[in-house]
């Protein structure tokens, strides 16, 4: 049975171990999930932010989660679509598969995730929820310290992208 559980709702609620930031690579804020992270965060998490030298595309660091309900936030920056001939799904595998090896090394059990890259960098939604569940299920598949993955999806095409990709993975490794 799959330890990824997607559902519609505000990332900066949840009481998980750690949640993840789709971040830009200075990792000082920006718009969508990032602003809303910082905003509830307070300004301690951009003054953490300033001390760790900005993050590459694909990576991701983690810091203190200060006002947030939750530990840690993990923050990795996206690729921006460029067609995709120009490494963005590679990129893209690498910020959940980084988020979820510092999430391991931290003592993380639960993990949330909103949807990378897929706003303003316009990564193609069903393309990066396939890329996001497989990624995600290859890592849990050997790593059982981590007991639960939340997708957290911000609006109902979201939710459903991420329903259909999980629904294809299980029909395929039943």
């Amino acid at each position: 049975m799959s330890r990824i559980f997607i559902q519609r709702g505000d990332i900066t609620q949840c009481t998980t171990d750690a949640i993840v930031n789709a971040a830009n690579t200075s990792l000082l804020g920006g718009g969508g999930v990032d602003g809303a992270i910082h905003r509830a965060a307070g300004p301690e998490l951009l003054a953490e932010c300033r001390t760790l030298g900005g993050c590459r595309t694909g990576e991701a660091k983690a810091t203190r989660a200060y006002h947030l309900p939750c530990r840690y936030v993990i923050h990795t920056p996206g690729p921006i679509w460029h067609g995709g001939h120009a490494g963005e799904a590679v990129l893209l595998a690498g910020c959940y598969q980084n988020c979820l090896r510092i999430a391991s090394e931290l003592n993380c059990k639960t993990v949330a995730f909103p949807s990378i890259s897929t706003g303003v960098y316009r990564f193609p939604l069903n393309r990066a929820a396939e890329i996001a569940i497989r990624t995600i299920e290859e890592y849990l598949s050997t790593h059982a310290e981590i007991e639960q993955v939340s997708m957290i999806c911000f609006d109902g095409t979201t939710l459903s992208a991420y329903q259909n990709a999980l629904s294809e993975w299980e029909a395929n490794h039943v």
